[in-house]
């Protein structure tokens, strides 16, 4: 079966529209057969804390759909109650209230599908993101070409960063080391509880993974003026961090252009910047130099819109996540690796799974993400 590509140019990268014959989006083939929703739990190697709160083991998700002709396509829910504000109860009710309603449905209507799931789940964008995943996932496999293909004419490979949480020094000095052993080059620092100990762990972070970049972020832990303060300390010590992400609170834009203006590092916005009109704020107001998009606050869809737009305007781009899975991580990784325009990777919590690489066939343990090993789809299969 044959489909239509066209390449085209958007907001100056280059991308591609697949324009599927009439006759291909009548077939029976293409409608919803069924669809289900499933909880997946995984245990950690330690908890996840930031300054907002900690995950203490993975608790997400699954939902899966089956089209006529048997193909299945999977997504992932990430809810991460004290960053997003989402629930674990309501995320479930929406993505059955999804799973209810999609039968029957054709799969190439996803564009009016996301339309209508970001209309319905206006305030639960993980369940928006885990339903466009599968979408794009089924149809993807049933045209037997990569997810990346959506968004790009070859892959980049991505080397993510790996974070570490805070924790106390001992911890900390560990997890550097054993992850620069691995191969990690790029770590990102969790901070914003205390300025005295996370000066001290940024420092032991340095110490253990000499010559590697550092990014700063303090999820909103800081405001304005302890952000320029902790900047000024790190420069007495020698430490230029290469970023630093939601330095303050979401809400707090005046203090975000701030910091963007005083510290003199590259300043990235990521709860701050949510939705496409948020996109466009920082971009009018030039309140940062980068943006984090996550699928799990914007939807998979958006989140390519919020891309676009950003570059277009000169603004770099991180791909992130909350605390997800391999299926959820390396459908960021197609979005990202499609577009190419991404410079900072931050796609690391399946190491922070136990097992949680195990069975992805794209990302080794360097945390290397190479999709050209993807044949169809997202290419993770949860077992």
């Amino acid at each position: 079966m044959e489909f239509i590509c066209k390449r085209q140019r958007f907001y100056g990268i280059k991308s591609k529209i697949y324009h599927l014959p009439i006759n291909y989006r009548v077939m029976k083939s293409t409608l919803i057969k069924k669809a289900s929703v499933s909880i997946l739990n995984a245990a950690l190697i330690q908890p996840f804390r930031t300054a907002l709160g900690q995950h203490d083991s993975l608790h997400n998700l699954l939902f899966r759909l089956q089209l006529a002709d048997g193909t299945i396509g999977w997504g992932e829910a990430a809810i991460a109650t004290h960053i997003t504000g989402e629930t674990f109860g309501k995320t479930l009710d929406n993505l059955r209230l999804a799973a209810e309603e999609l039968p029957g449905k054709d799969v190439c209507d996803y564009p009016a599908l996301s339309s209508r799931l970001h209309e319905q789940f206006e305030h639960n964008k993980s369940a928006v993101a885990a339903v466009e995943t599968a979408l794009l996932d089924a149809l993807t496999r049933q045209l037997k070409i990569p997810l990346w293909k959506f968004f790009g004419n070859k892959p980049a490979k991505l080397a993510t960063d790996i974070t570490i949480v805070i924790a106390d020094l001992e911890e900390t000095e560990e997890s550097a080391r054993k992850f620069h052993k691995q191969g990690f080059r790029s770590f990102k620092v969790k901070i914003g509880r205390d300025r005295d100990l996370d000066l001290k762990r940024v420092l032991t972070v340095r110490k253990a993974a000499p010559g590697c970049a550092i990014y700063l972020d303090a999820n909103q832990g800081y405001s304005a003026q302890d952000t320029l303060r902790f900047v000024k300390d790190l420069s007495r010590t020698g430490v230029t961090p290469a970023l630093l992400e939601q330095p303050v609170p979401r809400e707090d834009w005046e203090g975000l252009k701030k910091v963007t203006r005083l510290s003199g590092i590259p300043v990235c916005a990521d709860e701050s910047v949510r939705t496409i009109p948020e996109c466009l704020r920082a971009i009018r107001e030039r309140s940062v130099q980068a943006i984090n998009i996550k699928i799990m606050k914007s939807g998979l869809i958006q989140g390519r819109e919020i891309a676009l737009l950003a570059r277009s305007c000169g603004i770099e781009l991180m791909i992130g996540g909350m605390m997800e899975s391999s299926l959820a991580m390396t459908a960021s990784a197609h979005l990202a690796a499609g577009l190419g325009c991404f410079r900072y990777v931050d796609l690391d919590t399946p190491f922070f799974i136990k097992g949680g690489i195990t069975g992805n066939p794209c990302l080794n343990s360097k945390g290397i993400y190479d999709l050209t090993k993807i044949k169809a789809g997202v290419g993770i299969i949860p077992e």
